[in-house]
């Protein structure tokens, strides 16, 4: 699990910083290329698109178009061959100021394979081809039921999303007056299985997503066994196995995923979940366990740690700040800074401005790099299971295994 991690957290972070960028008019220029495919061939093509830039009515945006494509053909230089998994080159003028020229070139190698190429002048980035990369992590279907209510979910890595609730209309079995129990029986069975029905349309939903697994049905009761007998949904969804739950609703679904740990071991969030488990159980018991940033710090310059926990897309920069009017420094960890009343009546704010160097450092990143440097292995929590949420909110999105204390 945190073989890849690293790469991935730094993929999905350069995809945030390039989904931020506006150009003014269609003048920002994205290039992706597949393995394998000739970057002579691409660079070709890219002149030839610098030759149909001239017809491009704005003079500005001509401008700025073609100074993107020729940082883009002079990148291109440098390469023999297209790298391993294909590349993605990002161009443009991303200046915010009016009147002013700021080209920037962003290039991308993506830890898995490329399978889209094109060329592309928008007002942002075309980002989504990464960012489908990002997200094609194993996918299952959730369905727990009984014989009056279901709920359909998809587990897509770590997130649940809840696709259908449904009721069921038919009747208890029990014999109405002025009705033979024979008619009533044929009722209720054809109710029973338009239920059954209903709940296997919803599972198209299911049909035709990236890295779609299988299946899990849950829920108390006989229901679930029948429906899994009957089969109603479509013949390309296999089910993976069946588990009791108490419930039908979304706690039923977190439910049936905590019971199929032996049916999909391998999942990212049933994985997640274990890890959680235990780093709550060395907290509270054995103390080989370490949280909070001044003490991961510190045992991670002592080679103490065994495994660092991060929450995903954690933001924690060290900030120097000084009051306007008396100069008085002070230092403050966060994930932004907002400025705070200094005892004087001034006001703290960031040393040298916003985003300077002088008084913002990423502390985040000198933790993931040290951590890097010593080998050990870094494992990204998700904040959308309820494990990862707790990890968040309790320890700050921050902690670590310890190989002594």
């Amino acid at each position: 699990m945190a073989d890849n991690s690293k790469a991935l957290f730094d993929f999905k972070k350069k995809i945030e910083t390039l989904k931020k960028f506006r150009g003014r008019g269609t003048e920002l220029v994205t290039v992706y290329i597949t393995p394998g495919y000739p970057i002579h061939e691409t660079a070709a093509k890219l002149r030839d698109e610098y030759g149909q830039a001239a017809n491009i009515k704005s003079k500005t945006t001509q401008k700025n178009v073609q100074g993107a494509l020729e940082r883009i053909l002079n990148e291109l230089k440098m390469y023999k061959k297209t790298p391993e998994n294909g590349m993605a080159l990002f161009c443009g003028n991303i200046s915010e100021v009016e009147g002013r020229t700021d080209i920037q070139l962003f290039v991308l190698e993506p830890p898995m394979p490329l399978n889209t190429q094109f060329y592309r002048c928008e007002s942002t980035f075309v980002t989504e081809p990464l960012e489908e990369l990002a997200d094609s992590t194993d996918t299952y279907g959730l369905v727990v039921m009984d014989g009056k209510e279901a709920t359909v979910a998809l587990l897509q890595g770590k997130k649940i999303k809840i696709i259908k609730q449904l009721n069921s209309t038919a009747h208890q079995k029990v014999s109405k007056g002025g009705q033979s129990a024979a008619r009533y029986s044929r009722l209720h069975t054809e109710a029973v299985e338009y239920y059954y029905t209903r709940i296997g349309e919803a599972m198209n939903a299911f049909v035709g997503i990236k890295n779609f697994k299988g299946v899990i049905v849950g829920g108390p009761g006989p229901a679930k066994h029948d429906f899994v007998k009957q089969s109603p949904q479509n013949y390309q969804l296999k089910i993976l196995g069946v588990v009791d739950t108490g419930y039908t609703d979304e706690y039923g679904i977190r439910e049936t995923l905590e019971k199929s740990d032996e049916i999909i071991a391998g999942q990212e969030a049933v994985l997640e979940k274990k890890l959680m488990d235990r780093f709550m159980r060395e907290v509270s018991t054995s103390g080989m366990a370490a949280y909070g940033l001044t003490d991961i710090q510190a045992k991670l310059q002592n080679k103490q740690i065994e495994r660092l926990l991060v929450t995903e897309g954690l933001e924690l920069k060290k900030f120097t700040v000084v009051c306007g009017a008396c100069k008085k420094e002070k230092i403050v960890y966060g994930e932004s800074y907002t400025p705070q009343d200094c005892s004087c009546g001034g006001k703290f704010e960031v040393k040298g401005g916003a985003g300077s160097k002088e008084g913002e450092q990423d502390v985040m990143a000198d933790l993931l790099a040290l951590a890097e440097q010593q080998g050990v292995p870094v494992e990204f929590i998700s904040k959308d299971t309820a494990e990862g949420a707790q990890f968040y909110a309790t320890f700050r999105g921050l902690g670590a295994f310890l190989r002594y204390k």
